[in-house]
């Protein structure tokens, strides 16, 4: 056999082992979510609010376009920045959620001295004597984006893990789910990026040496902060399984955002929920 058949040959069998280990990477997250023991420190907000309705605000510039006061009688969850408008807001969200560890890295001195009221949720990765505070609860998360691991997943049950489906607020609809909300109302899910000619990109990671465009604050990724590559498709396929699963639980997802492009769920004009 020549030297190019042989090196061909061993190639060949490597690929094919590598192939069967993919096909059975599916099983195994599923086997392995199976088997985990639910924290029971989160298992306390199972059906916290069962049957309520919440609201969960993203970062697009359209969350400035609503009026903050209806939601002050509200549960809602903010995430990443949203303490950057807090004077505009009126209020700390009831829940808070970081899972990107570059929001994490740059903004944890943020957080724990401007989130003061809120519940927050964060990857158990985060925790540290220097973080931790007592509002803070930290879940399993799973950072898995190949299609044949079986992506996008859903978890029903946080106290497990968290599947996480490339934006935060895919996070925060798996909380809502677990705490039994009837109803989700998305705001300021714009669900469009555009990329500045001051970012500098070392492949998904993105620097800003700017001013943020993209997010209801300059600030938020303004200058000298980093975020990944959003690939708003990747997003769009979390949106439509957590549709899928909470179709199949009887609940709705509804989009209550001033304009944007997210049309996975259905929409309503903001104002008509307070009337």
């Amino acid at each position: 056999m020549s030297l190019y058949l042989k090196v061909y040959s061993r190639n060949e069998r490597y690929a094919f082992k590598v192939a069967r280990l993919l096909k059975k990477l599916k099983l195994f997250y599923t086997l392995y979510e199976k088997s985990l023991d639910g924290d029971e420190s989160l298992s306390k907000f199972k059906d916290r609010h069962k049957g309520e309705r919440c609201f969960i605000m993203g970062g697009g510039p359209s969350l400035k376009a609503i009026n903050p006061e209806f939601l002050k009688r509200e549960v809602t969850f903010g995430v990443n920045g949203i303490f950057l408008i807090y004077d505009w807001l009126g209020f700390e969200p009831t829940y808070y959620c970081v899972e990107d560890c570059l929001v994490y890295e740059d903004r944890w001195r943020d957080i724990t001295k401007k989130i003061k009221s809120s519940t927050c949720f964060f990857p158990v990765q985060f925790s540290s004597e220097e973080f931790d505070r007592v509002n803070h609860n930290y879940f399993k998360a799973i950072y898995e984006f190949d299609p044949r691991a079986g992506f996008p997943r859903f978890s029903e049950d946080i106290s497990k893990l968290v599947w996480i489906g490339g934006t935060v607020t895919y996070v925060c609809i798996q909380l809502a789910l677990y705490m039994g909300f009837e109803e989700v109302y998305l705001l300021g899910m714009d669900h469009n990026y555009a990329k500045p000619d001051h970012v500098e990109s070392d492949g998904d990671i993105w620097l800003s040496q700017g001013n943020d465009p993209n997010h209801f604050h300059p600030d938020y990724f303004g200058s000298g902060y980093r975020w990944h590559d959003p690939k708003v498709w990747r997003m769009e396929e979390a949106y439509c399984k957590a549709r899928q699963v909470f179709e199949r639980r009887g609940k709705k997802i509804i989009n209550a955002t001033v304009g944007g492009n997210l049309e996975v769920f259905d929409r309503v004009n903001y104002a008509e929920l307070f009337r």
